[in-house]
């Protein structure tokens, strides 16, 4: 044994037997080599610059050539990719409304055009516009010299049954402001109308601490390009027909802007459409840009429920009646809230004895 312990390494015999080890940690760098070198060679190759989400061709298209930048940006079909932020999983957005008959739908067929996102409002080939044919009449004692007050219910379609009791307690002249996101909007809103009411869409607009305040899918934000815009504008114009016009849901910050509001209010006035400002933001340059496009336009004087309390309702009310008083005419908004409508529904009862006449929104937007 002292031998083979002291016998050099070099002199043992060498061991039969023994296994080998294959290069495993080599074999896998060879493969992923491959793998990476494949990929890149794709990308390199392949344009696909939508990475596979699903897209859709939609065309856009108009019967009117008013507004040249909607022409300029839109001149033939435009590929709408689906968004998976914009509509997380689950959550899709209502259907498309071209299926939908005229009648039901809300629009008359002179006023209508069918595009790829649904019906959109239009001017008729005689020249009768949507905020003509769609605005309600305002009461014949109107006429005389008694101070107006028109009051807009807003955000209503998304609660049915909400706006359904909101459509049943308050008098035919008080405005209907739909949000574009309710599941039976072309139902709800035909209840409306059919109640003597007119009807206003609201478009969700970039507010300043946007996306903190999102106002819902497919805000129309600052900074994207205009034919970006103009294509979410389609999408919301065609959830529901029979609209007079468009109010703003938030937007202190798009409103501000010249260049990207500019092209909506241009549309507007392609299509014959009215515009109510909520009165939110002293900034906002939709008065200018109404003007400029021979939009009807007006804005809300005041938010009644602010505070949503019974006193302060009223007290708000009342501001109103002495607003307009003082310069003839007032506009206010108030939520689709139970308390709200319950306390307008109460407060307009007596509104003639006190010398004021309450009006539909558009007879303020002439």
């Amino acid at each position: 044994m002292a031998n083979d312990l002291s016998t050099p390494l070099t002199g043992r015999k060498r061991q039969t037997g023994v296994r080998r080890h294959l290069p495993v940690a080599r074999a896998l760098l060879l493969l992923l080599v491959v793998i990476g070198g494949a990929a890149a060679l794709r990308i390199l190759t392949v344009d696909e610059p939508d990475g596979g989400r699903p897209t859709a061709e939609v065309p856009i298209t108009s019967t009117r050539d008013a507004n040249a930048v909607a022409n300029a940006v839109a001149p033939g079909p435009v590929t709408i990719t689906a968004d998976p932020q914009q509509y997380p999983v689950g959550e899709t957005p209502p259907a498309p409304s071209a299926g939908t008959t005229p009648d039901l739908f809300g629009a008359l067929p002179d006023l209508s055009e069918e595009t790829g996102d649904g019906a959109l409002p239009r001017i008729s080939a005689t020249g009768l516009t949507p905020f003509t044919a769609y605005s309600a009449p305002a009461p014949e004692a109107a006429v005389s010299g008694a101070p107006k007050i028109a009051i807009v219910v807003s955000g209503l379609g998304i609660n049915e049954q909400a706006s359904l009791d909101a459509i049943d307690q308050l008098p035919e002249a008080i405005t209907m402001g739909f949000a574009p996101y309710g599941k039976s909007l072309v139902a709800t809103v035909a209840a409306a109308r059919s109640g003597g009411h007119e009807v206003l869409l609201e478009i969700p607009l970039e507010p300043f601490d946007y996306p903190q305040n999102d106002p819902g899918p497919q805000t129309l934000l600052t900074g994207d390009a205009p034919r970006a815009n103009l294509d979410k504008l389609f999408w919301l114009m065609s959830r529901f027909g029979g609209y007079f016009g468009l109010m703003n849901n938030m937007g202190a910050r798009f409103t501000a802007s010249a260049a990207d509001f500019s092209p909506i209010m241009e549309e507007l006035g392609a299509r014959g459409l009215g515009y109510l400002d909520d009165g939110s933001s002293n900034r906002s340059v939709a008065p200018q840009l109404a003007e400029a496009n021979k939009v009807p336009f007006s804005r809300v004087d005041a938010v009644i429920d602010a505070n949503p309390s019974p006193q302060s309702i009223q007290s708000a009310l009342a501001s109103l009646e002495e607003k307009a008083k003082q310069n003839g005419a007032a506009i206010g908004m108030v939520s689709a809230l139970p308390l709200s409508v319950a306390a307008v529904a109460e407060w307009a009862r007596g509104l003639e004895q006190r010398g004021l006449m309450l009006v539909p929104a558009s007879a303020l937007m002439q």
